[in-house]
């Protein structure tokens, strides 16, 4: 069976795992081969053993732990963009098979499913209850940064945004160098 802890999934280099990324991306990040048409594996190997209901079940209740780490003020800034990001995502992609309302109903009616029988929910409702506690969580997050940090992410949410996506450490980095060179406009 596969490992379902808790916490954010992580890549092979310990980086969060990004819902968008390409399949290739993915497969090479968890270490799985890819396969030809035929499901043959590259080298002739055989591929892997697919996966049972139940783990696909675990794997939908896996994703919705993510939210849960939304209220932490440890998980780090890019990790709650990326979370907010699948929560909010575009509705006509809800139907996807692992999109955040998918998690929520298979997580909720699934008599496979590691929580009790909730029956069908309002994911919009879930949504809200989101929406209403978002920005308590991420000034909790930005606590933890200089103030010249938070004032970047308020004054231009976007470009830190593609910068944190191109580079989750890239605040982190930015920190680091300021510290050790110092502000050369303070």
């Amino acid at each position: 069976m596969k490992d379902f802890a808790t916490g954010p999934a992580r890549d092979a280099r310990g980086q969060p795992l990004r819902r968008n990324a390409p399949a290739d991306a993915l497969a090479e990040d968890a270490r799985v081969p890819m396969h030809d048409a035929a499901g043959a594996a590259p080298g002739g190997g055989t591929p892997p053993d697919p996966w049972s209901d139940e783990e696909v079940v675990l794997l939908h209740w896996r994703l919705l732990q993510e939210v849960a780490a939304l209220a932490d003020p440890g998980t780090p800034l890019e990790a709650k963009l990326d979370t907010l990001r699948w929560v909010f995502t575009e509705r006509d992609k809800d139907a996807g098979p692992f999109s955040f309302a998918s998690c929520v109903r298979v997580a909720g009616c699934s008599p496979l499913s590691p929580i009790p029988y909730c029956g069908p929910v309002d994911v919009e409702e879930i949504r809200d209850r989101i929406r209403h506690g978002v920005r308590r969580w991420l000034a909790a997050t930005l606590e933890r940064y200089p103030a010249w940090v938070r004032e970047a992410v308020a004054r231009h949410p976007g470009w830190v945004e593609v910068q944190l996506a191109r580079d989750p450490q890239w605040i982190n980095e930015q920190v680091r160098s300021r510290t050790v060179q110092g502000d050369l406009f303070a």
